[in-house]
């Protein structure tokens, strides 16, 4: 009776559909997600090698990104293998426990990236608004500073939703229409009162939209400055330090927002759209960071093709050096 009674409380396991209403072509839609996946994986293990080889790029741009990249790898890690496992051998079920672990890294990677964003664009304000003192306000001891406090902050946002979760029963309901498990996701599935957990992820949602404000603030001050700057020149170089980044937060936000509002807001929405754009703030961002800063900073990209162009030049020199023994 009291396993009887346990059962009902808490599922053993969750039963993750995918993407309700598009089953039939779930197959296709893995494969640009696997590519997606493997371009996170190459592209943020790539910049994180160069920037921690290099030492030219031990600056504190570099770190923020170095940051960046490891966030993404471990948002991307945490989603993408149990979406292809579900898209392409229907592995639907997972535990309760795993279920809980993957809704923790998503959240917790997600407020990561959030506040390291903040930092990136307080990095370009002071870099271009305050040049002269850059050295002198980032500081290895504030970048480590920074550090802690998106990891502290992130904590604070995402471990109480794990025991808000833990205290509500489930009646035997276990089936979750999405491809990963997500705090609203799970807290619907109750039947009890999920007031506190709606509350609770508003409020972090108030914390994304500070970061967001934090961030548009200091472009304001940027691009102020900028336009001051007395030859386009200077201009065109300072704004294009700045729209990779601006493109990187664009990529993040919007899908993210959008996927937040309509799990309270949108009933209105067809849900295969809500859960297909879901999808795309957990995928798209961790293969696309690299990319735009690759190409985009000169200082990276020209290190990347120095890398990989000394790497073939040592493999022919030992071939060479075989072929002659």
């Amino acid at each position: 009776m009291s396993m009887s009674n346990d059962t009902q409380f808490r599922p053993s396991s969750f039963l993750l559909l995918g993407i309700p209403g598009l089953e039939d072509v779930h197959v296709s839609i893995g494969v640009p997600f696997f590519f997606l996946y493997l371009v996170a994986l190459l592209g943020n293990a790539t910049v994180m090698f160069v920037i921690q080889t290099e030492n030219s790029l031990h600056e504190p741009m570099y770190y923020f990104l170095a940051m960046l990249e490891s966030i993404d790898l471990g948002l991307s890690t945490a989603t993408i293998p149990k979406m292809l496992g579900i898209f392409w051998f229907s592995l639907r079920d997972t535990s309760f426990e795993c279920c809980l672990s993957q809704m923790f890294f998503i959240h917790f990677f997600t407020a990561m990236e959030s506040i390291v964003l903040v930092a990136m664009a307080f990095d370009r304000y002071i870099a271009i608004c305050k040049p002269l003192r850059y050295t002198m306000i980032l500081t290895s001891k504030i970048i480590g500073i920074i550090a802690g406090i998106a990891i502290l902050r992130s904590l604070y946002m995402v471990v109480p939703l794990v025991f808000l979760l833990l205290r509500l029963p489930f009646c035997g309901h276990h089936i979750i229409p999405h491809t990963y498990c997500e705090h609203m996701g799970i807290a619907r599935l109750a039947c009890a009162s999920i007031k506190v957990n709606i509350m609770f992820g508003l409020g972090n949602i108030s914390l994304l939209l500070l970061d967001v404000l934090l961030i548009i603030v200091s472009y304001v001050r940027i691009l102020y400055a900028v336009f001051l700057l007395p030859s386009w020149e200077a201009r065109l170089k300072a704004l294009n330090t700045c729209g990779s980044h601006i493109g990187v937060i664009l990529a993040f936000f919007i899908p993210a927002f959008f996927s937040f509002l309509t799990h309270r807001f949108g009933h209105n929405i067809p849900q295969y759209v809500h859960i297909f754009l879901a999808n795309l703030y957990v995928v798209v961002p961790p293969a696309l960071n690299p990319v735009i800063y690759g190409v985009r900073t000169k200082q990276i990209r020209e290190r990347v093709l120095r890398v990989f162009l000394r790497t073939d030049r040592e493999l022919t020199s030992q071939r060479s050096w075989k072929i002659k023994n």
